[in-house]
């Protein structure tokens, strides 16, 4: 059996998203199954518009230099990248529901569904993670 990695998004930034989809592909890369429950400002890192222009933290801006000089993919790329390894997006749609926001917002293939989701693959996971 493939071991399994859940990822909670719940924050919204670039930073946030790389960390997300760096060890989404990595697990990935390995053989292991993965999904990523994103939830909040999570949601972020997966709406069409939105994910082409995530914001920096304050005072790292030279950063997005450092990743353009270092080939580093950017976001959209990430998440095509991911989702053809097979990595699993839920968005929460609690969380969808209070934002207002309707699945086509989001990138295709996306599931919503609530906590119960995840859970139920959580549950087995080998490795849990939160960003």
């Amino acid at each position: 059996m493939n071991k399994r990695v859940a990822i909670i998004a719940s924050n919204g930034g670039l930073f946030d998203a790389y960390k997300v989809f760096n060890i989404a592909t990595a697990a990935a890369a390995t053989d292991q199954e993965v999904t990523v429950f994103f939830t909040f400002e999570g949601l972020n890192l997966i709406h069409k518009e939105v994910y082409k222009e995530l914001p920096i933290p304050e005072g790292k801006e030279h950063f997005k230099e450092g990743f353009a000089k270092a080939n580093v993919p950017a976001i959209p790329e990430l998440v095509a990248m991911a989702q053809e390894m097979g990595v699993k997006f839920i968005g929460c749609q609690i969380t969808m529901d209070v934002m207002g926001l309707e699945k086509e917002a989001f990138v295709d293939e996306m599931e919503v569904g609530g906590a119960v989701t995840f859970l139920e693959f959580a549950k087995d996971a080998d490795v849990t993670l939160t960003f």
